[in-house]
């Protein structure tokens, strides 16, 4: 099974929007570029919710037989691991297969010894195309890798193997995922990791690197856009001559996780794309609940009554919605309206305060930050937010719509 050149992770916690996220992709389609749709949900949404890896195959398939989507398309078993990969083997025939807890973690001396010996070959000034100058690279660089992420690689290679056993070896698309580390991989890094996933035997289609910056949900890039630009473009080239040097497939790409809405870096991205001729995979993550939420409050009435009951319970509740996710928000606490406030906001001012449009005066990223965090309070309504969100469909879908074409796949491909 082979994955797009362009494709994006559409998540749906809550699997109603299925629909309206592909008519996004269907227009970019009528447009001129093919982005293929990749339903994910994690596990810790699946628990949170209560839901089952089933609940987005079902989705996904329902919204392509109903738009007559013709093109691949695909369920993305989110963020697993060995302990929770079970429950995904069915449903998935896409697996991102995050270690990133297994990075820092040494394996033995004597394999550290043989990866680094078996690569000296590489050691001193190394020429890759597209890059401004060639890598320069020391033994003690190939050592200091292997120290980092040779075990995180055995990892991936393990829960591969696990996975090919269960499904055989063509009926799914492998993603290693290191991008939940403390820092950026330098390119040197990334080299050596995709040498190691080669000798894995892992036939990873796609890789999510860690970048530098700040990558909070749901909200915009915070960092050195000139600095990201670089690391972009850089690892677009080691993967290229990668590729070529250890036999990984053709198509290996990037993966940016929590890549929605970090509008700054769309440019960038697609200026590098272009540069290399090279595709990428997007995960918009929970922006789609959030348009959710948008859509019930422009509903009006008893739309509006519960997008403003989500919020109170989440500001409530904060240290539990947010801790989860301390990592990826940077919440201002004083920032925040108080619920007492918001119930008296009006369809548009809520809607303005949540969608992410920094160039509305009533935009507020930490209001949109935590009700991004905050769907556990929606998943404890139960039946009475599904139904309040089949009540509003029209309304809803075409928030979700429009969010996913205008804001990135126009941003980003067109």
């Amino acid at each position: 099974m082979q994955l797009a050149k362009y494709s994006m992770g559409v998540g749906d916690r809550f699997a109603h929007q299925g629909k309206a996220q592909l008519a996004a992709m269907m227009q970019a389609l009528s447009l001129g570029v093919e982005v293929v749709p990749v339903w994910n949900k994690s596990n810790r949404e699946h628990q949170i919710i209560g839901t089952r890896p089933e609940s987005v195959r079902r989705e996904a398939d329902r919204a392509v037989q109903s738009l007559g989507w013709d093109r691949p398309y695909h369920v993305d078993a989110d963020h697993i691991g060995l302990k929770t990969v079970d429950a995904f083997l069915a449903a998935s025939d896409f697996f991102t297969i995050d270690v990133a807890d297994f990075t820092g973690k040494p394996v033995g001396e004597e394999e550290i010894r043989a990866f680094t010996a078996g690569r000296s070959r590489y050691a001193g000034l190394l020429d890759i195309p597209g890059l401004d100058s060639p890598l320069e690279i020391s033994m003690a660089a190939i050592e200091n890798t292997a120290r980092k992420y040779l075990l995180a690689v055995r990892q991936a290679g393990e829960i591969y193997r696990y996975i090919c056993r269960a499904k055989g070896t063509e009926d799914f698309i492998a993603e290693v995922s290191m991008d939940e580390t403390d820092l950026a991989q330098t390119p040197v890094e990334l080299l050596f990791i995709l040498s190691a996933i080669a000798e894995e035997g892992i036939p990873a289609q796609t890789i999510a690197p860690k970048f530098s910056g700040r990558f909070n949900k749901g909200v915009d890039y915070v960092g050195d856009l000139s600095r990201f630009e670089k690391e972009f473009c850089e690892d677009l080239a080691v993967i290229a001559f990668a590729v070529r040097e250890f036999g990984l497939p053709a198509n290996l790409k990037l993966s940016v996780h929590s890549g929605s809405d970090k509008f700054s870096i769309y440019g960038p991205m697609q200026k590098a794309l272009r540069r290399f001729d090279a595709g990428v995979h997007l995960k918009t993550a929970g922006t789609t609940w959030l348009e959710e939420l948008i859509g019930l409050a422009m509903a009006g009435g008893e739309g509006l009554a519960m997008a403003r009951e989500v919020y109170a319970g989440a500001y409530q509740r904060y240290e539990e919605m947010a801790g989860p996710y301390a990592t990826v928000i940077d919440i201002h606490r004083e920032k925040l309206p108080r619920p007492e406030a918001v119930n008296g906001w009006s369809p548009e001012q809520y809607a303005g305060a949540l969608r992410h449009d920094p160039a509305c005066p009533e935009f507020n990223l930490h209001f949109r930050q935590l009700l991004h965090v905050g769907y556990k309070v929606a998943a404890e309504m139960g039946e009475r937010f599904l139904h309040a969100l089949d009540r509003y469909e029209e309304t809803i879908a075409r928030q979700v719509t429009e969010n996913i074409l205008e804001r990135h796949l126009k941003r980003l491909f067109l």
